[in-house]
């Protein structure tokens, strides 16, 4: 039996020391046994390394920023779309996914892209500022947090909450303060880049542990793999990490999925404590960068997204390998300069 060959587009193509999901995405389609791949790139910026990457980006255009707004997004995706037929998007940072969940149905009533994301009010309700109180509606541990709209309101914020505290963007950054003056410090950077408000966040003493996953949004789990940082960036990264045998932290998966009826690619963030207790930190509606390690331990979640949204049958996966590690690392590609003359031009390459 002939595979059916689908075309995707897929954003997140940046491959810096906080990379984008873009490429370990596309690496999952490629390997995806039930179809055939063609990849279009959509690229925010020039430097972007997977669109000058042909071995596994057949071609690239880019889009405008989030900020631009839906219309602006749409009209450009009719044009990209005219000429490639897209059958499937994946949009991979968090920052644009509000425009895209906006135009889910009408991307695929006028122009037959599909994709497969969380809802509106599940998108908003596991947003960071509304985190805590996400936790205690599902009865899952979350750290106290407060939102700052101002760097004065950190002192009361600190008498509440002993340091060290941690500071985070309401899309990206994390540092941790150890000082009111640092907490201020890192307030003021954050806002400046991401916007108000800035959270203020209970420090939880432990390590930490991922889930990388994907829910039907009827509350059944497709796929679910643990994963332990080995080696962390400046920025908090995963550099390198492991799959873990842990029944618990998939129970505590499984069973919020269920109570919220998860859409889509999503990545848990969690802390261990030493007395073996899960905090969740954050959610990420979306596959994460390192989600070709899923792939690694047996469970290829970005081929399993795409067929729940082609209407196929898809079932759970039951296994993953334990102990299969990923080791992220740096790579000089080599471009010729009318490459990038060409797509900082003329927008597609």
């Amino acid at each position: 039996m002939t595979k059916p060959k689908y075309t995707f587009a897929v954003t997140g193509l940046n491959a810096i020391d906080s990379p984008g999901p873009g490429l370990a995405v596309i690496k999952s389609l490629r390997e995806a046994e039930s179809f055939d791949a063609r990849i279009i790139g959509l690229s925010y910026e020039t430097m972007e390394p997977g669109i000058y990457m042909h071995d596994l980006v057949d071609k690239s255009y880019q889009v405008p920023y989030p900020v631009a707004g839906q219309k602006v997004l749409f009209d450009r995706l009719c044009y990209i779309n005219s000429v490639e037929n897209i059958d499937f998007l994946f949009p991979n940072f968090d920052a644009e996914l509000f425009n895209f969940i906006i135009l889910k149905d009408k991307l695929e009533e006028e122009l037959g892209i599909k994709m497969v994301l969380p809802t509106q009010s599940q998108f908003d309700a596991r947003h960071k500022v509304n985190l805590y109180e996400y936790g205690k509606e599902h009865k899952v541990k979350v750290p106290y947090a407060k939102m700052v709209f101002n760097s004065y309101e950190i002192q009361a914020i600190v008498n509440e909450i002993e340091f060290p505290l941690v500071v985070k963007g309401k899309y990206y950054d994390a540092n941790i303060a150890y000082t009111t003056d640092q907490a201020v410090q890192y307030f003021n950077k954050i806002a400046a880049k991401w916007g108000l408000p800035v959270l203020v966040q209970e420090f939880i003493h432990g390590s930490e542990v991922n889930v990388c996953g994907v829910g039907d949004g009827t509350g059944v789990t497709i796929g679910a793999v643990p994963m332990r940082k080995l080696y962390i960036t400046d920025k908090g990264k995963a550099w390198a990490g492991v799959t873990l045998d842990n029944p618990k932290l998939l129970e505590i998966t499984a069973n919020l999925v269920k109570n919220t009826k998860w859409q889509g690619p999503f990545e848990l963030e969690f802390i261990k404590t030493n007395d073996d207790e899960y905090y969740l930190i954050e959610i990420n509606p979306r596959f994460p960068a390192w989600c070709y390690l899923t792939v690694g331990a047996g469970q290829n979640q970005v081929e399993a997204l795409v067929n729940i949204g082609m209407g196929k049958e898809v079932k759970p996966f039951k296994t993953y390998d334990i102990g299969k590690m990923f080791i992220r690392y740096s790579n000089d590609m080599i471009v010729d300069m009318k490459k990038f003359e060409h797509i900082s031009t003329l927008g597609e390459l």
